[in-house]
This record gives C-alpha cells, sequence and structure tokens, in this order.
C-alpha cells in the first residue's frame, strides 16, 4: 500500500504491488487512480515518463495515455490497464485485476 503522503497532487510514482509494478496518478481534484507499472506498446516503466495536464508521455516511444480515464491518446487504439483504488484514512488501496479493463 502507498501512502498520500508519497504521492503529492499533480504526481505519478510507481509502487511494487505483489510482484508487479503499479503506476499509481494523484490527479488534480485529488482522485487516484492505478494502471500497470509498464507501457502496453514497449514495457517501458510509465513512471519514467512525462506527465503534463493529466496526460502521460511514456519516455520510450512517446506514446500519450489520458491518466484520467487510461485511455490511448496517441495512439488512441491502446489503453492502460486499471485497477480499482480505494483509501483507507491517508493509505492507497490497490486490487489488482486480471485481463483487459
Amino acid at each position: 500500500m502507498a501512502s498520500l503522503d508519497d504521492l503529492w497532487e499533480g504526481e505519478v510514482a510507481e509502487f511494487e504491488v505483489g510482484d508487479r509494478p503499479i503506476l499509481i496518478a494523484h490527479l488534480r481534484g485529488g482522485a487516484i487512480r492505478a494502471y500497470d507499472g509498464l507501457c502496453p506498446h514497449a514495457g517501458f516503466p510509465l513512471a519514467d515518463g512525462d506527465v503534463d495536464d493529466e496526460i502521460l508521455t511514456c519516455g520510450a516511444h512517446s506514446w500519450e495515455f489520458d491518466l484520467s480515464t487510461g485511455a490511448g491518446v496517441n495512439p488512441a487504439n491502446c489503453r492502460l490497464r486499471s485497477h480499482p483504488v480505494r483509501l483507507e484514512g491517508d493509505q492507497i488501496a490497490i486490487l489488482l485485476t486480471e485481463g483487459d479493463r
């Protein structure tokens, strides 16, 4: 589990959940999103990318994703695999899911 203290609003970070890298995004306005931490294109760590106005650009090949939905921006036919998030006080709990979401 991660804490809100670990992740400021507007930031993303990678955390290990089980044996998987998970990208957690703390969006402006306080929403928390969790996605598989590797780019679906090349397997590059998404936490190494750049975030601008809730758009994450992968550092490997510049693929772009909307962090509020996980939808691909460029290219549009791709998306990040999401995982449900629950806040328990200031702790961020992630429920890992399998398959495409």
